[in-house]
């Protein structure tokens, strides 16, 4: 039997919500339901009339029943389990599923899930956090696979409820989320670290803060809300990203010693070479960061 867990997590579709839609009903499985962005997968799916259950660790038993009739799998676990599970939930795979994952390393699950399984493969990567209230205004990388066919019916979906997709290859994201992702996950890390070995009084500081000083604390602050764990997987989840990281810490030594020796020249220098590249390298920089908002700043946190 199935315990009750399982089977409230069934969740149909009011009838007048089809209509609205125009949408079938689809059986889909979330691997990973009970996190925080499968949950919010599971809550945006079943508003809309989708059958969703979720699996999670203690379910495998009952995989057969959760995944071999499912029209699409979605996978949303810890990056470092991601290739794990993508092997272990294709045995029970029907060849015609479409098998998904929503983690922020796309090469070697995308590669996995290939490997794994003879059907349709994609890998997603929503670029926000699990708090907001619906995809609108949210971006979400595709990484194609295999029979993207299978997926239009999802990606339609995301962009009807306002979200924007970002197409790329796995290698192409992979590539740009050093920069995206690990380098400000560590910054950021790093600031907060040196906020509290200072014992900086926050508050007292933001009564007398610039807008964006106010801006980065509460950057800092969402940061430091969630597990741990999700932000050191971000950091550690592959070797470039930790090559990368030396070299921002070998940039910030080196800028360090230049401060030291109050080599104020050097230091001009060095801004003047940002300052050109920042600038004339990458004028459309200008208009974004004018544009920017604090809902868009949640790109850092995901699961």
């Amino acid at each position: 039997m199935i315990p009750d867990q399982i089977k409230q997590s069934h969740q149909k579709l009011k009838p007048e919500s089809a209509s609205v839609n125009h949408a079938r009903t689809r059986n889909i499985t979330i691997i990973g339901g009970l996190g925080r962005m499968g949950k919010l997968f599971r809550e945006q799916l079943s508003a809309v009339g989708h059958s969703v259950s979720i699996l999670e660790q203690e379910d495998w038993m009952y995989a057969d029943k959760l995944l071999s009739q499912a029209e699409l799998v979605l996978i949303s676990v810890p990056i470092q389990r991601t290739v794990e599970v993508i092997k272990r939930a294709s045995q029970y795979l029907s060849p015609k599923t479409a098998l998904c994952d929503i983690t922020s390393i796309k090469t070697q699950s995308t590669q996995a899930m290939l490997e794994h399984h003879s059907g349709p493969v994609m890998g997603l990567h929503p670029m926000f956090g699990p708090n907001i209230k619906s995809f609108l205004g949210q971006k979400v990388v595709v990484c194609p696979g295999r029979n993207n066919d299978s997926f239009q019916w999802l990606l339609n979906f995301i962009k009807n409820q306002g979200g924007e997709l970002i197409t790329c290859t796995p290698e192409e994201h992979d590539q740009i989320m050093i920069i995206v992702q690990a380098t400000q996950h560590f910054s950021r890390f790093s600031l907060g670290v040196f906020l509290a070995q200072a014992e900086i009084d926050i508050e007292r500081s933001l009564s007398m803060s610039t807008p964006s000083y106010r801006q980065e604390i509460e950057i800092l602050q969402r940061l430091f809300a969630q597990n741990p764990n999700l932000c050191i997987d971000i950091i550690l989840a592959t070797e470039e990203r930790c090559q990368a990281i030396k070299s921002l810490a070998n940039t910030y030594s080196r800028l360090a010693m230049l401060v030291a020796k109050k080599d104020r020249t050097a230091l001009i220098k060095e801004f003047e070479n940002a300052q050109e590249f920042m600038g004339a390298k990458n004028n459309y920089l200008v208009q974004t960061l004018q544009n920017f908002s604090s809902k868009e700043q949640e790109i850092f946190n995901h699961r």
